[in-house]
């Protein structure tokens, strides 16, 4: 199942950056398309006024993921670790956190629901991990408490 695929038609105005300034920070995303039909989230992660992260989400009519178990996402990034996070249900605070790393070439990167671990504001929740029942929001999110720039340019985001 596609969740999104990235093409030179694509209409990303459903994409939304929420950057650590809704907390003070002074970190800066940006959403945009590339030349090559791809998604591209690039901008620079600051430490000051206790920020550090950056991320873009996407929020869509709930669905029924009950018959995958797994995210594959092609994907090219900076040689940096980011989070792809999902939420079943928009009401919810809390995320599910999905870990991966990039290696600065084009690669699918492919993260199980049973690994994705519920978390609020970079803290661990005592809830179980995801079950993979519904989906209504999907985000990337770079925040290693570091200040560095970032680039990820992603090609598409599918269920298996």
């Amino acid at each position: 199942m596609n969740l999104f695929d990235f093409n030179t038609h694509t209409d990303i105005t459903d994409w939304r950056v929420i950057n650590d300034g809704v907390m003070g920070g002074l970190s800066r995303g940006k959403f945009s398309m590339n030349e090559e039909g791809h998604g591209l989230f690039t901008g620079t992660v600051s430490l000051a006024n206790n920020g550090g992260f950056a991320s873009v989400r996407h929020r869509f009519e709930t669905l029924d993921v009950s018959k995958y178990s797994e995210v594959s996402i092609r994907l090219k990034g900076d040689g940096k670790p980011y989070q792809f996070r999902i939420k079943a249900d928009t009401s919810q605070r809390y995320s599910y956190i999905g870990n991966f790393e990039t290696s600065g070439e084009w690669e699918t990167i492919t993260i199980p629901f049973s690994d994705m671990y519920p978390a609020f504001r970079g803290q661990l929740l005592d809830l179980p991990n995801y079950s993979g029942t519904i989906i209504s929001e999907i985000a990337f999110l770079i925040g290693n408490k570091k200040e560095e720039t970032f680039k990820l340019e992603i090609d598409y985001i599918k269920l298996k």
